[in-house]
């Protein structure tokens, strides 16, 4: 048996260099680094992949969101309502913008924003949405924009984590991750299911106006060279990376359906093993997921009950079984994002999260003898 990777970056390489070395090295021959032609024919083709009008290219992930709350002209003090079971780059732009980031729960089944939680945090003052789509499926963005439309709120995509994914509507109609909203921000980091061989990111909309104000400001706000029409900020995805992403794309739907199939392979391993608890999906799936896109499986995950999760994790660690917890402290407790306003009753379900959680690998590479070897172990150390 191969080793086991948390993330398989190097065999998923071998598979596809045949296509990304070209790329690579047409982008160094013709010394188009910044801005080149490799970049406008990623934006293209992500563009008609997602069925989007406007994608805009940045520096990485996080650089997307603020420039999306910066295009949407948002002010210092106005309130953005984000999930606290995340990782810390959505509030933090938040903070860099002097907004007001104000953190609610979310689901015990799917670990998204809590519908019922928005409605509770909306005051005067809150002027955005930020839902992340966590490990791969979307936030109930149905719910969402209603509470939005009703509100007169911005509603900003977080789509790091679940491109390609495909979220239903009650009526069947089928929209891609991160085109639902005003805006949508996705991280190319490369552990991504979309990943580049270094960082990048985009923002995603359909709004025309919107869009030019962003393409400004991910250009020091030029829209002409030395004309600074806007406040901007320099964020710029290189043509390198551009290359490598243009030639991963076609492979997407393929990489995430590999994915769906190991999930599957794990969901039926655990199926009958009441300390554990498997991710649910959405949109009447049927919980392996392996045919269907409402969840690309960013990270598997688990929630194991009556439990030492420490103790799991250090014994699959012990058989080089490589593991992760996403995330182990909620953000409502992290020293730069303490308010007096927070209320720990309010956060039951994220409290309780932190303490369960555990994601095995997860990645396009992994094979049945590798799943085996990691669910044997796994149900071996449950089973004492």
């Amino acid at each position: 048996m191969k080793k086991i990777q948390m993330v398989d970056l190097k065999g998923q390489y071998q598979g596809i260099k045949d296509i990304v070395n070209p790329s690579i090295q047409e982008v160094i021959e013709t010394t188009a680094f910044i801005n080149g032609p490799k970049v406008h024919e990623f934006q293209k083709n992500l563009e008609r992949y997602l069925n989007v009008k406007h994608v805009i290219p940045c520096a990485n992930g996080t650089d997307a969101l603020q420039i999306a709350m910066m295009g949407l002209g948002l002010k210092p003090g106005d309130e953005v309502i984000t999930a606290d079971f995340t990782f810390a780059a959505t509030v933090e732009v938040i903070a860099l913008l002097n907004l007001t980031p104000v953190l609610v729960d979310v689901n015990e089944d799917d670990f998204n924003i809590n519908i019922e939680a928005i409605k509770k945090a909306i005051t005067p003052k809150t002027k955005a949405i930020v839902p992340v789509h966590l490990f791969g499926q979307c936030a109930n963005m149905e719910a969402i924009m209603e509470i939005a439309d009703a509100n007169n709120l911005f509603v900003i995509e977080d789509n790091a984590q679940a491109i390609g994914s495909t979220y239903t509507y009650k009526d069947g109609r089928k929209l891609k991750a991160g085109t639902i909203g005003h805006v949508a921000s996705t991280s190319f980091f490369p552990s991504k299911n979309l990943g580049c061989y270094g960082d990048g990111g985009a923002i995603f909309t359909n709004d025309d106006e919107l869009a030019h104000r962003i393409r400004g400001i991910v250009n020091h706000g030029m829209y002409e060279r030395y004309h600074h029409d806007v406040v901007g900020v320099n964020s710029r995805l290189d043509s390198i990376q551009a290359a490598v992403l243009d030639a991963k794309l076609p492979h997407l739907d393929a990489y995430n359906k590999a994915r769906r199939h190991a999930a599957g392979k794990y969901n039926k391993a655990f199926k009958d093993i009441e300390s554990i608890i498997t991710p649910k999906t959405v949109n009447g799936c049927d919980g392996i997921c392996d045919t269907c896109d409402c969840h690309v499986f960013h990270q598997y995950t688990l929630r194991v009950k009556g439990v030492d999760r420490d103790a799991l994790a250090k014994h699959l660690n012990e058989h080089d079984i490589p593991c992760g917890v996403y995330y182990p402290i909620p953000l409502h407790n992290q020293k730069a994002y303490v308010d007096s306003r927070y209320n720990e009753a309010d956060f039951k379900i994220t409290n309780q999260l932190v303490k369960d959680v555990i994601s095995l690998p997860m990645h396009t590479e992994l094979d049945d003898e590798q799943i085996e070897f990691i669910t044997l172990t796994l149900i071996k150390f449950i089973n004492g």
